[in-house]
């Protein structure tokens, strides 16, 4: 029976230290990664709001005056488009144009829709961004609708990002846990009413608690001189998250009562903030 229940410890606090590192993972590589030009939408002490990237491509060709052809996630190693999920209607696409004047460099676009289409009508050969192997593949390239017609100083070439709004938070489970949950967002629109259902990543935490030292999440906020951030987003530079899980059940442990639990805390540069 002790070594029953060694083991059924030794369980429950390998779950309880990998929910903690899942929550840290999941934050740390969007947070590092996120779009500040589009800003923060919401910064709370459990709860944070922002654009990240999803995807990269290049212009192929311009099919009409709102429809972009893309190359095909090529088989040929050339590795021209990547997604780490596939743009749709909701999602901004962000073309790049090293002519323009400095403040103009970005030009923006809500994206209608997305879909896959033959090479040879949306990105051929002929253009330098498919090749052969891609057509011997059967590879897709890829259209992608705007919402309005793409400005004249974009070419073929021209880099283009695919972002995403979406909404990380600490929040409570129908089971009563809580758990980190994310919430996908329009790009655009009221943000009271901008975000779909949540949907758990990790967990479960701590209960939330308006004391720092004993919530499940903590999430603060600083500038490159070390102030607070959350009045002024596009100041921010560094996110401090502090996560503590604990197990969903005790134990006997010698007589006595034990839960395992677990915390850790990591500071996330933002590479792209100005």
């Amino acid at each position: 029976m002790r070594q029953q229940r060694f083991y059924r410890g030794t369980s429950e606090l390998i779950a309880t230290r990998q929910s903690v590192r899942d929550g840290i993972d999941v934050l740390t590589t969007d947070i590092r990664g996120m779009s500040l030009a589009d800003t923060a939408r919401l910064l709370a002490d459990s709860a944070i709001e922002f654009f990240s990237t999803v995807g990269t491509s290049v212009v192929c060709q311009q099919l009409s005056p709102s429809d972009v052809g893309l190359p095909p996630v090529s088989s040929s190693g050339s590795a021209l488009t990547s997604f780490a999920a596939q743009p749709d209607t909701g999602d901004l696409a962000v073309f790049y144009v090293d002519s323009a004047p400095p403040t103009s460099h970005w030009y923006r676009y809500r994206i209608v829709a997305f879909n896959s289409r033959s090479i040879s009508t949306t990105c051929p050969t002929s253009s330098a961004f498919a090749g052969d192997a891609d057509v011997a593949g059967a590879a897709k390239a890829y259209v992608l609708s705007l919402d309005a017609p793409l400005a004249g100083a974009v070419r073929a070439g021209s880099p283009v990002r695919f972002v995403r709004r979406g909404r990380y938070s600490l929040y409570r489970g129908s089971d009563g846990d809580w758990y980190l949950g994310y919430r996908r967002c329009n790009a655009v629109g009221a943000v009271a009413s901008a975000c779909g259902a949540i949907q758990p990543l990790s967990g479960p935490y701590r209960p939330y608690s308006p004391d720092a030292t004993q919530s499940g999440l903590v999430l603060e906020y600083f500038d490159r001189g070390g102030g607070d951030a959350r009045s002024a987003p596009l100041s921010l530079a560094r996110v401090d998250v502090t996560a503590r899980a604990a197990s969903r059940e005790s134990l006997l442990i010698e007589g006595a009562r034990w839960t395992p639990a677990d915390s850790a805390k990591v500071s996330v540069a933002v590479r792209n903030r100005l």
